[in-house]
């Protein structure tokens, strides 16, 4: 039995009707290269079920202590349900790449029971009209909540659920399950009692709900304060979301580097989106004079670092160099920025403002190095789509796989009602630093 820490319980708690947690992977597939050239929904739903003993938290969820008096526990759950869990629907026609968004960013905006586990899995068939994917291929989505995600890593479950080979292994006899039973309320107001009693400067969820109103009194007062610099990202969003994508070549990527000296793939990236981002709002009139900032999340596994310091599980705070209209002396800035110790983001518990305060985030989401299959299905696609919150309404993912570097984003409608333009300013900052390298070799 596992108790959530104050920070990954901030994440559970502060879900609401317009705002949740969910990090949702995105897999795409060519079923042709499968050997009978065609997956069948039942062999994914035994393919999963054959794998559940590897992911032990895909059959627990959170017990909350009476009265909300410490943070809630995972333990299995006694009713689960794979085919709860995993579901078959189809896009509609012609199931082209825009329908695909709109599903899969109405997939990613619903809220997960919290009484069950925090997972879904959706197998997406119908798409017929993409451009670069044969008739037939199909989408595997997956959502997760992010109080999930410490012990189990979103590049491990892509791993776990994948093979190496075209060629499907028969899935070994299921071990019998059977779950724990959970601990009694005595039990839980106990272990509350010895928590206070050894950590009583440690805030509990009902401590947490108290200090809601001055948390958000601090937050608007912070935004008031950094008004001039704010962009129509950095307001309340609403339930609904958008998202949308770029795929880009890898090796093209590596021409970008090479323009600045010291150059690495996250500048060159982060580089590509203060571009797009700085396009779209000059577009809407409202690009701010000052620059803009991003949270950037690194991991043990992000596309490149300058130094061990950056490669950890930590969140800093850069410049997007917004200001500067010349792409050149943004690429140089940005690059420069990397070299020296950089401010710090926090997140105390997902409650209060956010200090410093952030334009957007990027996360860098670690995709497989090597091709992986879906019951011999050929894995074409891999990103993601990650939570945004008020004050925080954009959000880039960004993933590496098969040659590609894919930058998606989100965010909610009444703030990006016109993703296709968004994702156009994007592939014309991509297009931009291209053609200078094209020119500087």
């Amino acid at each position: 039995m596992q108790q959530l820490n104050e920070h990954d319980a901030g994440f559970w708690a502060t879900d609401s009707a317009s705002s949740n947690a969910n990090l949702t992977l995105l897999h795409i597939y060519d079923q042709s290269t499968a050997p009978s050239g065609r997956v069948r929904f039942k062999d994914i739903l035994a393919h999963i079920e054959s794998r559940l003993d590897r992911l032990p938290r895909f059959r627990q969820k959170l017990l909350r202590v009476p009265l909300e008096l410490d943070f809630p526990y995972w333990v299995d759950d006694q009713e689960f349900s794979l085919d709860y869990h995993v579901r078959h629907i189809a896009l509609p026609q012609p199931g082209d790449w825009r329908q695909f968004c709109i599903q899969a960013s109405r997939l990613h905006a619903r809220a997960l029971d919290l009484g069950r586990p925090l997972w879904e899995l959706y197998v997406i068939e119908g798409l017929d009209c993409f451009l670069d994917l044969p008739v037939g291929s199909f989408a595997v989505v997956l959502k997760v909540h992010t109080s999930m995600t410490p012990a189990i890593q979103a590049h491990e479950i892509t791993a776990l659920l994948h093979d190496l080979s075209a060629q499907p292994n028969t899935p070994a006899p299921q071990t019998p399950w059977f779950p724990d039973s959970p601990p009694s309320s005595r039990e839980l107001l106990s272990r509350a009692w010895l928590h206070a009693l050894l950590q009583p400067w440690r805030s509990t969820p009902l401590l947490g709900r108290v200090l809601a109103p001055a948390s958000n009194l601090l937050t608007e007062l912070s935004t008031a304060k950094d008004a001039q610099e704010m962009t129509r990202f950095n307001s309340v969003v609403s339930p609904y979301r958008v998202f949308d994508t770029r795929r880009f070549n890898e090796a093209e990527f590596e021409a970008i580097q090479a323009l600045v000296d010291g150059t690495c793939l996250d500048d060159a990236v982060l580089a590509v989106c203060s571009g797009g981002l700085r396009r779209y709002l000059a577009l809407q009139a409202e690009l701010p004079d000052q620059t803009l900032t991003v949270a950037v999340s690194a991991s043990d596994a992000t596309l490149a670092t300058h130094s061990p310091q950056t490669a950890s599980d930590k969140t800093q705070l850069l410049d997007l160099h917004t200001d500067k209209e010349d792409a050149m002396v943004r690429l140089a800035a940005i690059q420069a920025q990397q070299a020296v110790a950089q401010r710090p983001f926090r997140v105390e518990g997902g409650r209060g403002p956010k200090v410093p305060p952030a334009h957007c985030t990027l996360t860098h989401v670690p995709g497989p190095h090597a091709p992986l299959y879906l019951r011999g299905a050929r894995m074409t696609y891999f990103s993601a789509i990650l939570p945004i919150a008020d004050g925080m309404g954009l959000s880039y993912a960004v993933t590496c796989y098969d040659g590609k570097v894919v930058i998606s984003f989100a965010s909610c409608h009444e703030q990006l009602p016109d993703p296709e333009v968004f994702a156009q300013c994007l592939r014309d900052s991509f297009q931009e630093y291209l053609a200078l390298a094209t020119v500087a070799a």
